[in-house]
């Protein structure tokens, strides 16, 4: 049987439970108030009944009619105390109802802040290599620009793609293409700074965005992502990647700093492609 996945509350209906816990905290304090104001009653009462009394005891006429009369203001005395009793009773019971019901409501919440946490980081994240998706990166990338364009300090965009992984994918498999994919990602968190932003755009392309980087200190970033070897099932392959990167511009969007970083990329590929050229010497051309 197929089971559906639970969604997400609306801002409303989160707002609205919230509205109703509040409102049970508030009805749960004025009934243990109340409860205090009533024994404080009480018990002044009966202290009052009891001195007064003790006060007429000694001085009782034996008239039976007074006797009797003392007897049933004891009964009353009695009475109140069994009916606030009851009334305690009562009050305690709907007190935790109240309790269990504003338990229940604070743990539903708690589950439905779980589960909003669930779908914000699986917004945010790509599941296969754990690096944070086009999406994050876009709002990320416009709130640096305005960090270094306001504090005039550098911001570097680095663009990559890994070189052949459709090659990969033919020799030894998709899932082995997921692996090589995971395996960079992991080893791209790892070579970069706590504050740099490491991103997985999409198929092999990754983007990493530098705060206060120099495009000299790139080169460190690149030098620890040299030498990556990943095992197969198959085989062993070494992945091999491509890298652009760029310096931002004030003034410019987002879109334009992006498309220089990948132009970048562009460049840098097809330099590797061109040809070496040889040269021939004057005995070859004899």
């Amino acid at each position: 049987m197929a089971t559906t996945k639970p969604i997400p509350e609306s801002d409303a209906a989160i707002e609205q439970r919230a509205l109703e816990i509040r409102r049970g905290l508030r009805k749960l304090n004025r009934s243990y108030w109340t409860l205090w104001f009533l024994a404080v009653l009480i018990m002044l009462a009966l202290t009052v009944a009891v001195v007064t009394l003790a006060m007429t005891a000694d001085d009782s006429p034996a008239d039976a009619f007074y006797h009797l009369g003392l007897s049933q203001a004891v009964r009353g005395l009695v009475g109140i105390v069994l009916l606030f009793s009851v009334y305690t009773l009562h009050q305690q019971i709907q007190l935790m109802r109240t309790r269990r019901s504003l338990a229940e409501q604070v743990e539903i919440s708690t589950e439905k802040h779980l589960l909003a946490e669930q779908y914000l980081k699986l917004a945010m994240l790509d599941p296969l290599t754990g690096l944070h998706n086009r999406r994050y990166a876009q709002e990320r990338l416009a709130t640096e620009m305005a960090r270094a364009q306001r504090g005039r300090t550098s911001l570097t965009v680095l663009a990559m793609d890994i070189d052949d992984l459709k090659a990969i994918n033919d020799r030894h498999g998709h899932a082995a293409g997921d692996l090589a994919l995971k395996a960079f990602g992991e080893r791209l968190s790892k070579a970069i700074r706590g504050s740099d932003l490491a991103v997985r755009i999409g198929g092999d392309e990754f983007v990493v965005l530098l705060p206060e980087c120099g495009l000299e200190q790139v080169q460190i970033v690149l030098e620890r992502l040299e030498g990556l070897q990943v095992r197969f099932d198959s085989g062993t392959a070494a992945l091999q990647f491509s890298a652009g990167w760029t310096n931002y511009q004030a003034g410019e969007t987002a879109e334009q700093f992006l498309e220089r970083a990948d132009q970048a990329l562009y460049n840098q590929k097809q330099g590797r492609k061109k040809p070496v050229p040889v040269e021939i010497s004057d005995a070859r051309l004899k």
